[in-house]
């Protein structure tokens, strides 16, 4: 006899159901769009110029998975960034945060502030740090071992007066920060074995910022702070990982199709197609050992010495600039190599300084593929779309340009979003190598973290809930509560 279910059982069932798909079960490592799309016909002129201001902010001079909610934009049209919101301090307090890996230090504007803005274009409450108002909160000493070690990487400094560690950065684009350093409990979400997921805390070091000074002023996209992601002792990532807290690796898949968005982690997302390429040792960025660069096959003419790792050039990745730039030489050879290439089936035409094509198809049928080759073998293979952008249209020809940009007088290749996205894009440090693999950036990944204790812990990343479970968990407890109203309906019907 078939068992006879009360109607509050079967209301259940639904509303357990329909919070799984209606209740805000979103993944928490997806990128949000957060300012609209209003035109295609930016110029790249003033692209170039918002990732001059970004080069010259390059500054001058494993207990589980940690999972921080990311929003922001890419679009090379919208010159967006990706932020981050942090809770700091007892009680926790929220901040937003520019993910920045052209530096280490994690600094945010403080109640004493000169400079910081008071309102942001993005959309988001700004709010000041305030010491007083944290009950764990605590100076950070000249003597503090951790001030010693950012002197060493010019992070930090002391000025003799009140045995305070202080910092001050100045960069390229006539903006800075300067203020002190302070230790609070940062609180994070640890995703542990099994997609489940726990709330931390951890004792940091940060900057408290007093002082702003250039286009940090600005509203328009202000934000609290910088979440450096570099490798030295004082970010975040070194931090948590000398506490045993996290591995020291990271990873981002930025998606450039439909609508954008993607994934952040710390921890290695895993694939089996991910090809890795040594870290230039003792650099303060992320600089590789670019060899040389192949268009549709044919490696192109050039010194391998444009490439080489200097003090004053290299190839950096940075996930903060919007375009991508050769060096000089580099750049002529890379663009008469495409023009050459497509010359007979598209009109070549300059825009504003800038080598642009008129087409009336699609460009993957036209233009060449293009491999940017490191050392150790491995290639990251660029596709039209991933050194093209969409200009505008004129007679019903659409008009797309060079991505790649040329830095006037200076021997730096820099890789940006341009030719980052759809693509997983690992920072190892413990390893001192970086990878990547192309990647539909809307799917899932595998994350793992190789902790001090030896364990490795798998985590489906792309499925992760604001709360920590995945959609599998949570149709394993609805199925495991069925099973028991079943019974209950059983024994008392």
């Amino acid at each position: 006899m078939a068992a006879v279910f009360p109607a509050w059982i079967m209301v259940t069932i639904l509303v357990l159901e329909a919070s799984l798909v209606m209740g805000g079960f979103q993944a928490s490592l997806k990128l949000e769009r957060r300012i609209p799309l209003v035109s295609h016909e930016v110029e790249l002129g003033r692209l170039r110029e918002f990732d001059r201001l970004r080069h010259g902010r390059l500054l001058q001079s494993s207990g589980g998975v940690v999972d921080f909610p990311v929003r922001g934009t890419y679009d090379p049209f919208l010159v967006g960034l990706y932020y981050t919101k942090l809770q700091i301090g007892s009680p926790p307090k929220e901040y937003y945060v520019q993910i920045d890996t052209g530096s280490d230090v994690l600094w945010i504007g403080c109640n004493s502030c000169n400079g910081c803005p008071e309102s942001s274009g993005l959309q988001i409450e700004l709010n000041l740090y305030d010491p007083g108002s944290s009950s764990t909160s605590s100076l950070v000493s000249c003597s503090d071992q951790r001030c010693n070690a950012g002197v060493q990487s010019s992070d930090s400094g002391c000025s003799g007066q009140g045995n305070q560690c202080s910092y001050t950065f100045q960069y390229g684009d006539g903006s800075g920060t300067s203020g002190y350093y302070v230790a609070d409990l940062l609180h994070f979400s640890t995703i542990l074995e099994g997609s489940m997921t726990a709330n931390s805390t951890a004792p940091i070091m940060f900057g408290c910022s007093v002082l702003q000074t250039g286009d940090l002023t600005k509203s328009d996209r202000a934000v609290d702070g910088i979440f450096g992601f570099g490798q030295q002792s004082l970010s975040v990532i070194s931090q948590l990982s000398s506490q045993g807290i996290a591995p020291r690796v990271f990873s981002h898949c930025l998606r450039g199709k439909n609508g954008g968005g993607g994934i952040l982690v710390f921890g290695e997302i895993l694939e089996p197609n991910m090809v890795y390429t040594p870290l230039v040792p003792s650099q303060p960025h992320y600089n590789l050992d670019l060899r040389s660069i192949s268009v549709g096959g044919q490696v192109l003419s050039i010194d391998p010495s444009v490439f080489s790792t200097s003090s004053s050039q290299g190839t950096i990745v940075d996930s903060g600039t919007t375009l991508a730039y050769l060096a000089d030489e580099a750049y002529d050879a890379f663009v008469d190599a495409i023009t050459k290439t497509v010359s007979q089936t598209v009109r070549p035409v300059l825009s504003k300084g800038n080598q642009c094509y008129l087409i009336t198809s699609s460009v993957t049928d036209i233009f060449p593929q293009v491999s940017l080759n490191f050392a150790g073998g491995a290639s990251l293979i660029l596709n039209p779309p991933d050194y093209l952008v969409q200009q505008n249209s004129i007679g019903g020809a659409a008009v797309w340009c060079i991505g790649f940009q040329k830095i006037q007088g200076q021997g730096i290749t820099i890789l940006g979003d341009l030719v980052l996205k759809d693509k997983i894009i690992v920072y190892d440090l413990a390893n001192q190598r970086i990878g990547w693999t192309d990647y539909d950036c809307s799917m899932s990944v595998n994350v793992s973290a190789n902790l001090n204790s030896g364990r490795t812990e798998f985590v489906n990343a792309g499925q992760m809930s604001n709360d920590g479970s995945s959609p599998d968990q949570l149709q394993s407890i609805i199925a495991s509560l069925l099973n028991m109203i079943m019974l209950a309906a059983l024994l008392f019907s």
